[in-house]
Order: structure tokens, then C-alpha cells, then sequence
């Protein structure tokens, strides 16, 4: 782990960015002023700081909160690498899952929406606490889209109170 004087020392953080920057040389490849860290596979923003990989979501809640999250920490507007803090929220699993976007080899585009191959009908499903819940079959990829848009709205609401719209 790292404390909260030392990362200060070495990173400023800019939570209008998101963007965290060298103040001092570790190495022969930190450049004082430059970008710190690099994406993974998976989007995220990682940092190398005295030979550990730390998350910058993770650091950007740490150097503003002074206190490491105990939960999750949420990007609102579901893109992995956009670390400024109004788009940064603590959350349990169940809130994080929820708010996840569609996966790349999602074919509706729509999460929990997908065509049945025998009748060619759009199922929409939720999962709530693990359960998952049928929303019916719809003639059309919108009308499904939109039971699971209102089931979204219904079941997630406690959620839905902190999250922001992005566009």
C-alpha cells in the first residue's frame, strides 16, 4: 500500500480530468509534469507506483478522501478510464453490476435483451438479487428495450437516486 503524504508527493490529480500526473522522478521513465500510468485490457486507468499496480479510480478516491474505499468504486458514466471524481461513486457489487454497459458481444446492443432464435421475438430479462426475472417477449428490439429501461427504473431505484445522466 501507499499512504496518503507519499502519494501526494509523487502525483497531482486533477478531479476535473481525472488525470494524474508525475511531480517527481521514480525512475528513469516517470517524467516530472507527464501523464502517470497506462490502460489495462479491460480500460482501466492503472498506475506503477513503487513496483505496484494501483487503479487510478481507486487512487483518485484515496488523494481526495484521504481514506481507501471499502466498497467499490463505480464509474457513473460506465466508461473504465473516465477517473474524475463527479463521475466516481463508492458502491457494493450489486450497485456496480447494475450499472454496467451492454457487453461487446451483446447483439441487441441493449442489455438483458436478446432475440429468441426459434421465434425471432425479443426477450427482455433483469437480474434482482441474484434472481433473475422475466420481462416477456416483445415483437420489437425497442419495445423490449424499453420493458428493461422501466425494470431498470423500478427495481434499481435506490441506486438510480445517485447515478448522473451522461450522454
Amino acid at each position: 500500500m501507499i499512504d496518503h503524504s507519499e502519494l501526494t508527493r509523487l502525483l497531482d490529480y486533477d478531479q476535473n480530468t481525472g488525470q494524474f500526473t508525475w511531480k517527481v522522478k521514480t525512475c528513469r521513465k516517470v517524467v516530472p509534469g507527464k501523464k502517470a500510468g497506462g490502460l489495462n485490457s479491460n480500460g482501466y486507468v492503472q498506475i506503477k507506483i513503487n513496483n505496484i499496480f494501483f487503479y487510478g479510480h481507486r487512487l483518485a478516491w484515496f488523494y481526495v478522501h484521504r481514506d481507501w474505499p471499502e466498497q467499490e468504486i463505480d464509474h457513473i458514466n460506465g466508461n473504465p478510464s473516465d477517473n474524475r471524481m463527479c463521475n466516481l461513486r463508492s458502491a457494493d457489487r450489486t450497485q456496480n453490476n447494475q450499472n454496467r454497459i451492454a457487453r461487446v458481444d451483446c447483439k441487441s446492443g441493449v442489455r438483458g435483451v436478446m432475440q429468441r432464435k426459434d421465434t425471432k421475438k425479443w426477450r427482455a430479462e433483469i437480474r434482482v438479487n441474484k434472481k433473475l426475472i422475466s420481462l416477456g417477449c416483445f415483437q420489437t428490439l425497442e419495445e423490449a428495450a424499453v420493458a428493461r429501461k422501466i425494470a431498470e427504473q423500478t427495481y434499481f431505484t435506490h441506486h438510480r437516486e445517485t447515478k448522473n445522466d451522461y450522454a
